[in-house]
């Protein structure tokens, strides 16, 4: 089973693994190594402390797994302390969607779906007629599968970028 909950700081280390790791072995198949070096330093322990204090951020956490259900990552997978188990995480400030991520294991589980689900509800409960994200070029189809469509492209310090947006009414 995995259940949402709020960033706490003792999660930053694991969030920014799990980020590395990520943009590691997905996202550098779209994306060049010197950017992906650069993403992964921006993305460090720091930094997603840092952010904790501008939006709200939260994390996909396993828990024991079921015969049906894989394993969560361990400690091998680079998660430990109090972030292990830890499969997702999301972020947002309002109705735009930040640092979106799925540990490489647990693509095509329904985690992605379940993180962008919770805050979609967030925001249309704050009053939110859409969501908007920028998407990398690696996450852009994730985006349109659940209903994204796109707005412009733009060119950031990051790479290409897609912006979409979902209506939630």
């Amino acid at each position: 089973m995995t259940t949402i909950r709020l960033f706490r700081p003792d999660d930053a280390v694991a969030v920014a693994e799990l980020i590395t790791r990520c943009l590691r072995e997905v996202n550098s198949r779209d994306y060049p190594a010197e950017l992906i070096d650069r993403m992964c330093a921006h993305f460090n322990p720091l930094r997603m402390l840092e952010l904790s204090q501008q939006r709200q951020i939260f994390v996909a956490q396993q828990a024991t797994p079921t015969p049906s259900a894989p394993a969560a990552p361990s400690s091998g997978d680079g998660l430990l302390g109090a972030g292990a188990g830890l499969v997702g995480t999301v972020s947002r400030d309002g109705n735009k969607v930040f640092t979106m991520f799925v540990h490489p294991r647990a693509h095509g589980q329904g985690v992605g779906r379940q993180l962008m689900t919770h805050i979609e509800n967030l925001a249309a409960a704050d009053g939110f007629d859409h969501m908007e994200t920028g998407a990398s070029i690696t996450g852009h189809g994730f985006y349109q599968r659940i209903g994204y469509t796109d707005v412009r492209v733009s060119d950031t310090d990051f790479g290409i970028n897609y912006i979409l947006r979902k209506p939630l009414r």
